[in-house]
């Protein structure tokens, strides 16, 4: 190589300390809030059996062309061809990979199974508040039985989740229909092929996006409309179906479910759905738009061989989540800081410190200890900057007495606590907040 290549010209291009365009960082404050309410989530879906589950964010792209949304596919899939030429996508969505899984283990899983899962999921699409590149999104889905009850379970678990975390019924509704109503109604109107029907569907998820005019010149002065056969319910297969989901719909309502309504323009835009189908809406005019949803899907795990399983499911989007909740004033206010900060008089105080601080930590104290031998009142302001509740002062006084005075530095106020008192004044603070 030449000389002058290894020559530093003292110019250096600086590094962008923004993120990823549709992206986002999580500050550890910003993340506690979020781990929050995957807890909440967790803790519910485990009281009604159902387990976690995940998988590589990796997937064969064919996963995904053959049933996902063709609009996500071809517009908004992070595809590429890996060293091996192998053809991959970062996935848009869970479903598939549930369906692939169970497929993959359907001898060894007793069914019906109940999972849930938290991944983050990525599309290409333009970021906007609610929609970003990258997000994580809660899926519950139910594998293995195919009747009324078990679409209302699943249902029953997203209102119970939204009450988990401080809703109430009058923040949101369920907007329920289906698409075998769909289906029938578009063939009891005219459309009689399953790409005349796919493309209808299609143009009824963009509905809300268009107007009327609009709607009407893409359906075509040919055709009439299927949600007016829905409204009539003229046709008798139109009929069987509609009584079926009213039917779906009364047994919420007997559990004490009473936001849920009929919606046919609720279709949902995968094209691997078959049956109910399912939004979940803010009714806080502030937010007006879905939080999340889902729907019955009994063909998708077929695709990898062997017989059908049904299932449902749905699911819900950190953003949208939290955006609700934010609309709401529901988010919550938890801390990722540390309970108490562990100050030391001076330097030959930092062994005793730090034994003092196992103790606590073995009680599930959440605690830190200085890392200088700044005096007490710098101690005592970084323990504030980091947003600390309370501080203690251990040196030898406290360690031959075996007793401290807790300060809570919002208030100023002090305690005067054993040590072996400690760990239920701490449970006592948290217990009250």
């Amino acid at each position: 190589m030449k000389e002058h290549e290894f020559e530093n010209t003292g110019k250096q291009e600086q590094l962008s300390t923004e993120p990823y365009k549709g992206v986002r960082d999580f500050y550890p404050e910003e993340w506690a809030k979020l781990a929050s309410v995957f807890g909440s989530i967790r803790r519910t879906l485990s009281l009604w059996g159902y387990e976690e589950y995940n998988a590589s964010p990796l997937e064969r792209a064919e996963l995904y062309e053959s049933k996902t949304s063709e609009e996500i596919v071809s517009e908004q899939t992070y595809t590429f061809f890996d060293r091996g030429e192998r053809k991959v996508t970062l996935r848009p969505e869970m479903t598939p990979t549930f369906a692939r899984m169970v497929a993959a283990k359907r001898r060894e899983i007793p069914l019906p199974l109940r999972w849930f899962s938290l991944p983050n999921v990525f599309r290409y699409e333009r970021p906007q508040r609610g929609r970003l590149r990258e997000h994580y999104q809660l899926n519950v889905d139910l594998a293995g039985r195919a009747d009324i009850q078990t679409d209302v379970e699943v249902i029953s678990i997203a209102y119970e989740l939204l009450k988990a975390l401080g809703a109430t019924p009058s923040d949101f509704v369920i907007r329920v229909s289906s698409r075998t109503l769909l289906e029938a109604a578009c063939k009891a109107t005219g459309f009689d092929s399953h790409d005349a029907i796919k493309t209808y569907s299609r143009l009824l998820d963009r509905k809300s996006k268009m107007s009327l005019e609009e709607f009407e010149a893409a359906l075509g002065p040919e055709k009439s409309d299927p949600l007016k056969e829905i409204e009539a319910a003229t046709d008798a297969s139109v009929q069987t179906e509609k009584t079926a989901l009213s039917g779906m719909i009364d047994s919420l309502r007997a559990l004490g479910i009473e936001n849920v309504v009929f919606d046919p323009e609720i279709v949902r835009g995968f094209d691997y759905y078959t049956g109910m189908v399912f939004e979940i809406y803010d009714t806080n005019p502030e937010n007006p738009r879905s939080i999340g949803g889902g729907g019955r899907y009994d063909g998708l795990v077929g695709l990898f061989g062997g017989e059908a399983i049904p299932c449902v499911g749905f699911a819900i989007g950190d953003g949208t989540l939290m955006d609700f909740l934010e609309t709401h004033k529901l988010t919550p206010k938890n801390s990722s800081a540390p309970d108490v900060y562990i100050g030391v008089p001076s330097e030959l105080d930092f062994g005793a410190a730090e034994k003092f601080a196992r103790v606590l930590r073995e009680k599930e104290v959440r605690t830190i200890v200085a890392s200088s031998g700044r005096s007490l009142g710098d101690q005592i302001r970084d323990a504030s900057r980091r947003g600390i509740p309370y501080f203690i002062a251990f040196g030898e006084e406290e360690n031959l007495s075996q007793t401290v005075r807790i300060k809570e530095l919002a208030s100023g106020l002090q305690k005067e606590v054993s040590i072996s008192e400690i760990p239920t004044f701490f449970a006592n603070t948290k217990s009250s907040t």
